[in-house]
């Protein structure tokens, strides 16, 4: 017999004849037995389905989809990861994409007492109430209304971009510390925000006046930054239930599930916070460190909150998933919302480190943390300390002299070859031959300067080496006579120094970090 499919109004895919099983039971019973009658076919038809689908193959159950909100399955894991933290979510997007009603949505399925403001309509009065003396003149208290933010669960402040300044600055404290005008607010626990792309990170499509970009400060403290979808990203199941009218102003209920959820994802998470994963800790501290040798800056706090959502969506995922990490990074990066959105591939490479660093062992494992280490020094004391062996040394400074600038790969083959040589160092014959290659060439310098004059001057200094002469004149003995060796090579190789003072300390310390082995 062929069934033929079609979407309920009941909230599942129910075959014709079970679709109007429900009506009827809907009309003549009431809502309750007819949501029990749906269940169990769902549940009998989720068990079929189950045993059909091959093993490795299961796909990722849409927990929003129930709530009558679609296309958020590929942002599913940080915006459920918000709420297991209870850390502040923002949801960025075009108009229409749902923002707002997945967030009103979820409010309703929780069960919250929840508050929905417009940030370019709001005035500070319609948030806290009037303010007015108590009877004995000694307190002011706020005449309350059912929009006042007293006693709510959960806020959503909808087009947080086009706030005013004056407006946004009192915002700070409620999204960062759930107080206003000082006051704790008790009973929140939710605090979320929804906003058009800023002026600033618009492409060619629609623009949004008005739409300006968020103060970083106040950017910072969202945890989780989510795009949503547009419609060109949605699948045609998600675009014919997006367009259908049918249950059009309902309240979303899942039956309690995602609620449910929530509270034994939430009672494990704050029993693993007392002692988080050394694992997730030590992906977040070199993701932010890998960023910020890319030039992404992420502040200290932030670190905190993104290993807060990593260990989130650990317990949603029930293990540790390279998938999972990268999307709760990108969603970790708040530069969107000021304008100025983080290069993929850079992104991508630091989570591609963090997640070798913590997940391999042994010496993929050890170099790995050697290359995450930014300082010439530190990579010397990794070496001179912790290395696991001669292969392992020999494979993280061959791939050092592969990966790293010339100036940077020039300075530690200087540093490291005397010792290397001596055997104070854990490299094989092949890497120690390299290290003297390259060693050696900067020992032996030999070339020509060039450099263009004005036509009215003459017998000018080449203007990189006034830079590097005003490091050098403050150096003495041994020191001097390396800095001098090592920048004249660098000069002519034609090589510009970004910072020489700092390029020399940091060379200076990784001397001295081998010399601290070899006993010089």
């Amino acid at each position: 017999m062929t069934v033929e499919k079609t979407q309920a109004s009941s909230g599942g895919i129910l075959s014709t004849e079970q679709e109007h099983a429900y009506r009827d039971i809907l009309n003549t019973y009431g809502e309750a037995d007819a949501n029990n009658y749906r269940n169990g076919i769902l549940a009998t038809t989720l068990s079929w389905i189950k045993q059909k689908v091959p093993k490795g193959k299961a796909k990722a159950r849409d927990r929003f989809a129930s709530l009558g909100v679609y296309g958020f399955a590929k942002r599913e894991l940080p915006i459920l990861a918000a709420l297991v933290t209870e850390d502040p979510l923002l949801l960025t997007g075009l108009s229409g994409t749902g923002k707002t009603y997945l967030l009103n949505s979820i409010s309703e399925a929780l069960g919250l007492e929840h508050r929905h403001y417009n940030a370019s309509l709001i005035s500070f009065d319609d948030l806290v109430g009037f303010p007015y003396p108590d009877d004995a003149k000694e307190s002011v208290r706020f005449l309350q209304t059912p929009a006042t933010i007293w006693g709510a669960e959960s806020v959503l402040v909808d087009e947080i971009s086009r706030c005013k300044p004056e407006h946004q600055n009192r915002l700070f404290s409620l999204v960062h510390e759930r107080r206003v005008q000082g006051i704790a607010l008790e009973s929140l626990r939710y605090r979320w925000a929804a906003m058009n792309p800023c002026t600033s990170d618009q492409g060619e499509g629609e623009e949004y006046i008005g739409s300006e970009p968020l103060d970083p400060a106040l950017a910072d403290r969202f945890a989780l930054i989510v795009d949503v979808a547009d419609w060109k990203e949605l699948s045609a199941a998600n675009r014919t239930r997006i367009s259908n009218p049918a249950g059009e102003g309902s309240v979303a209920d899942d039956g309690g599930a995602l609620k449910e959820a929530l509270a034994g994802w939430r009672q494990e998470f704050e029993t693993r916070l007392e002692v988080c994963d050394l694992n997730i800790i030590d992906y977040a501290c070199a993701a932010v460190t890998a960023l910020g040798d890319g030039g992404i800056r992420i502040s200290p706090r932030r670190s905190r909150l993104l290993a807060r959502a990593l260990l989130a969506a650990v317990i949603i995922d029930g293990e540790f998933k390279d998938k999972s990490f990268r999307v709760v990074l990108e969603a970790s990066l708040p530069h969107r919302t000021w304008g100025d959105p983080p290069d993929t591939d850079k992104v991508l490479a630091a989570h591609r480190l963090a997640w070798d660093a913590v997940m391999l062992s042994g010496v993929a494992q050890w170099v790995h943390r050697f290359h995450l280490e930014h300082s010439l020094a530190g990579k010397v004391r990794l070496l001179r300390d912790t290395c696991l062996g001669l292969d392992a040394g020999t494979l993280a400074v061959e791939q050092l002299l592969a990966s790293e600038s010339k100036e940077r790969s020039a300075a530690f083959a200087l540093a490291v070859y005397p010792g290397a040589v001596d055997g104070k160092l854990p490299i094989g014959a092949e890497g120690i031959n390299d290290l003297g290659r390259l060693a050696t060439q900067v020992m032996d310098v030999d070339g020509e300067i060039n450099w263009q004059e004005r036509l009215s001057s003459h017998l000018t200094t080449a203007p990189e080496y006034t830079r590097i002469a005003t490091v050098l004149k403050r150096l003495k003995g041994a020191r001097l006579e390396r800095a001098t060796q090592l920048f004249y090579w660098c000069l002519t190789n034609g090589i510009s120094l970004e910072n020489p003072r700092k390029f020399e300390s940091d060379f200076h310390a990784s001397v001295r970090a081998v010399g601290a082995r070899s006993g010089r």
